[in-house]
Protein backbone atom coordinates (compact mmCIF):
# COMPACT_ATOMS: atom_id res chain seq x y z
CA UNK A 1 0.00 0.00 0.00
CA UNK A 2 2.59 2.50 -0.42
CA UNK A 3 3.82 4.61 -3.42
CA UNK A 4 5.32 1.63 -5.81
CA UNK A 5 1.79 0.33 -6.13
CA UNK A 6 0.28 3.98 -6.88
CA UNK A 7 -2.12 4.60 -9.89
CA UNK A 8 -2.46 8.14 -11.14
CA UNK A 9 -4.29 6.84 -13.61
CA UNK A 10 -7.32 6.16 -10.92
CA UNK A 11 -10.39 8.28 -11.67
CA UNK A 12 -11.30 8.15 -7.87
CA UNK A 13 -8.49 9.83 -6.99
CA UNK A 14 -10.23 12.97 -9.16
CA UNK A 15 -13.60 12.29 -7.54
CA UNK A 16 -12.16 12.49 -3.62
CA UNK A 17 -10.04 15.59 -4.21
CA UNK A 18 -13.38 17.11 -5.40
CA UNK A 19 -15.03 15.78 -2.68
CA UNK A 20 -12.64 17.49 0.19
CA UNK A 21 -12.73 20.92 -1.62
CA UNK A 22 -16.54 21.09 -3.01
CA UNK A 23 -18.77 21.22 0.48
CA UNK A 24 -22.05 21.06 -2.15
CA UNK A 25 -20.68 18.08 -3.90
CA UNK A 26 -19.76 16.54 -0.59
CA UNK A 27 -23.44 17.44 0.54
CA UNK A 28 -25.05 15.97 -2.34
CA UNK A 29 -22.52 12.46 -1.69
CA UNK A 30 -23.78 12.31 1.83
CA UNK A 31 -26.98 12.30 0.35
CA UNK A 32 -26.89 10.34 -3.04
CA UNK A 33 -23.94 8.65 -3.54
CA UNK A 34 -24.41 6.61 -6.63
CA UNK A 35 -25.83 10.33 -8.42
CA UNK A 36 -22.29 11.94 -7.70
CA UNK A 37 -20.27 8.58 -8.63
CA UNK A 38 -22.22 8.13 -12.11
CA UNK A 39 -20.35 11.61 -12.99
CA UNK A 40 -17.09 10.51 -13.00
CA UNK A 41 -15.80 7.30 -15.50
CA UNK A 42 -14.48 4.92 -13.15
CA UNK A 43 -13.73 1.68 -13.92
CA UNK A 44 -16.17 -1.04 -12.96
CA UNK A 45 -13.84 -2.33 -10.26
CA UNK A 46 -13.50 1.60 -9.17
CA UNK A 47 -17.01 1.88 -9.05
CA UNK A 48 -17.59 -1.89 -6.80
CA UNK A 49 -14.71 -1.18 -4.51
CA UNK A 50 -16.64 2.26 -3.68
CA UNK A 51 -19.98 1.19 -3.33
CA UNK A 52 -18.69 -1.96 -1.33
CA UNK A 53 -16.70 0.19 1.19
CA UNK A 54 -13.69 -2.08 0.15
CA UNK A 55 -10.85 0.45 0.29
CA UNK A 56 -8.27 -2.73 0.16
CA UNK A 57 -9.38 -3.04 -3.29
CA UNK A 58 -8.92 0.44 -4.00
CA UNK A 59 -5.39 0.20 -2.37
CA UNK A 60 -4.63 -2.75 -4.51
CA UNK A 61 -5.67 -1.09 -7.68
CA UNK A 62 -3.35 1.97 -6.64
CA UNK A 63 -5.17 4.19 -4.62
CA UNK A 64 -2.68 7.05 -2.98
CA UNK A 65 -2.24 6.15 0.43
CA UNK A 66 -2.69 9.33 1.52
CA UNK A 67 -5.87 9.85 0.41
CA UNK A 68 -7.72 6.36 1.48
CA UNK A 69 -8.22 7.89 4.99
CA UNK A 70 -9.54 11.08 3.71
CA UNK A 71 -11.70 8.97 1.06
CA UNK A 72 -13.12 6.77 4.37
CA UNK A 73 -13.60 10.06 6.39
CA UNK A 74 -15.94 11.67 3.77
CA UNK A 75 -17.87 8.04 2.90
CA UNK A 76 -18.54 7.35 6.89
CA UNK A 77 -18.18 10.55 8.58
CA UNK A 78 -16.18 13.34 9.24
CA UNK A 79 -16.94 15.03 12.64
CA UNK A 80 -14.61 14.61 15.56
CA UNK A 81 -15.89 11.50 17.73
CA UNK A 82 -18.14 8.62 16.68
CA UNK A 83 -18.79 9.77 12.94
CA UNK A 84 -15.12 9.72 12.60
CA UNK A 85 -14.44 6.41 14.59
CA UNK A 86 -16.88 4.60 12.37
CA UNK A 87 -14.79 6.19 9.56
CA UNK A 88 -11.55 4.34 10.72
CA UNK A 89 -13.51 1.09 11.93
CA UNK A 90 -14.28 1.05 8.18
CA UNK A 91 -11.17 1.92 7.07
CA UNK A 92 -9.17 -0.64 8.89
CA UNK A 93 -11.96 -3.92 8.44
CA UNK A 94 -11.36 -3.21 4.80
CA UNK A 95 -8.11 -3.30 5.20
CA UNK A 96 -7.38 -6.24 7.28
CA UNK A 97 -11.19 -8.14 6.89
CA UNK A 98 -11.48 -7.85 10.41
CA UNK A 99 -15.09 -7.19 11.53
CA UNK A 100 -15.39 -4.27 13.29
CA UNK A 101 -18.08 -2.22 14.41
CA UNK A 102 -19.01 0.81 13.46
CA UNK A 103 -19.44 2.48 16.75
CA UNK A 104 -16.50 0.70 18.53
CA UNK A 105 -13.94 3.41 20.30
CA UNK A 106 -11.28 1.11 21.00
CA UNK A 107 -8.73 -0.54 19.01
Amino acid sequence: MGLEAFNPNLVCHELIQDLKWDADLRAEFENDPASVLDRYPLAPDERSAIDAGDFRALYDMGLHPYLGGQFARLMYGNAAGPAATRAVNRLVASLTGEERNDDRTTT
